[in-house]
């Protein structure tokens, strides 16, 4: 069993007790935000500060000028918070002097305010709304950002590996401010519905497959709101193109990131990934067959039982990309009898890792995350992934200690 903690960098920068005490917690490696959204995060250890208010998305690695002076966007820094420049490097740094590894976690199409200065290239849904957290990867300009950013994460960070959530577009679902939206009882269909993008560049893409921006625009605005069970039975036959219009775009912009990793020797590449197609948000990666990408980590702060769902829903997706990438010379006979359904043939799959929260609701009950915790790797994940080892109380850090501590002991 492999886990990861996640953290911040003004978690560690300027407490000098912050790497032991996360060693303490007996995790492998430690994600640390190298690329991540605004924020306003509790600090409970850090000897200086009790909240920490990161106004904006930034980056943590320094902005250097001349690598994005051709850049239609630019990202801003969180040196005023995070405690310098290269408050990532810092923190890898003294980390790394405890015998962590520290993969960099990035977030890459969220960010409110570029696409305040660039709403031209942020997520439109069809009743015109636009998002202003949401970048849109159909847009080229979005994608090289996309990709800079990650360029620069692995040049300045240096990292043992890459963590990447929001490869791909947000929608509805994953928004800021106070929000307001519980009481008009959407359902998870009218989400996704809401969560469809009609931009410039989606409408190009949309009316190259043969759609229509306009019609589909109809289609939606009726769709919302009227019961439908999915949003295939939504869309009916105008839901595959708009599906292919979406993974071509969050396709082409994890292929840039897995070139970008693999060109700079970073040994791990984990997504955070989700089974559902119409999935937007942190996990909107599309999944990919063989073994380029070594994790894919799905969300499981629910309870064990949703939890283990959401692995059995990841895994029959993973092995159906694995069938999918069997080549044509392999015979039928050969696929079936492969106990992963031609999982052999096709070589090793990813990892897949279960995204756990220390955070409350849960109670900081060491016994209560191990129970739940070892029904995750019962129910197929290979991996831990721990949030949050800065916002957490001493009580949850040590019933999480517990809990990995247990776990490992069998």
């Amino acid at each position: 069993m492999r886990s990861t903690v996640y953290l911040h960098p003004w978690d560690v920068v300027g407490d000098p007790a912050a790497p032991e005490r996360v060693a303490r917690l007996g995790a492998g490696s430690v994600a640390l935000a190298a690329a991540y959204h605004s924020v306003r995060a509790c600090t409970p250890h850090h000897p200086r500060r009790r909240v920490v208010d990161a106004r904006h998305a930034a980056l943590y690695v320094p902005v250097r000028a001349g690598v994005w002076a051709g850049s239609r966007l630019v990202p801003e820094s969180g040196a005023a918070w995070a405690g310098g420049e290269d408050a990532f490097g810092r923190a890898r740094e003294a980390l790394g002097g405890h015998g962590l590894a520290v993969d960099a976690w990035v977030v890459l199409t969220h960010s409110t305010i570029l696409g305040e200065r660039h709403p031209e290239l942020t997520v439109r849904n069809a009743f015109g709304d636009r998002y202003p957290y949401a970048l849109c990867p159909s847009d080229p300009d979005v994608r090289g950002y996309c990709g800079l950013v990650v360029a620069e994460v692995l040049a300045q960070g240096a990292p043992d590996g890459l963590v990447v959530e929001a490869c791909g577009p947000l929608g509805i679902g994953h928004q800021g401010h106070h929000e307001k939206t519980a009481g008009a009882d959407w359902t998870g269909t009218d989400e996704a519905l809401l969560s469809i993008c009609l931009c410039r560049a989606c409408r190009r893409s949309l009316t190259a497959e043969g759609v229509e921006p306009d019609r589909l625009g109809a289609v939606v605005r009726a769709a919302v709101g009227a019961g439908h069970g999915s949003v295939a039975e939504a869309l009916g036959p105008l839901a595959e193109p708009v599906l292919r219009v979406r993974r071509a775009a969050t396709g082409s912009l994890r292929e840039e990131v897995i070139r970008l990793v693999r060109r700079a020797g970073v040994a791990r590449l984990v997504f955070h990934a989700s089974a559902d197609p119409w999935a937007t948000a942190p996990g909107a990666v599309v999944l990919d067959a063989g073994r380029r990408i070594d994790t894919y980590v799905a969300g499981c702060w629910g309870t064990a039982e949703t939890g283990a769902a959401t692995l059995a829903a990841m895994r029959e997706t993973m092995r159906e990309a694995m069938r999918e990438a069997v080549p044509a010379t392999v015979p039928e006979a050969g696929r079936a009898a492969a106990p992963g359904g031609g999982r052999e043939a096709a070589g090793p799959g990813p990892r897949l890792g279960a995204y756990v929260t220390i955070l409350p609701p849960h109670p900081p009950d060491a016994a209560a995350f191990a129970r739940d915790w070892g029904r995750l790797l019962s129910a197929g994940a290979d991996e831990l992934h721990l949030y949050h080892a800065g916002f957490a109380s001493t009580s949850r850090l040590t019933a999480a200690a517990g809990a990995l501590a247990a776990l490992r002991a069998g």
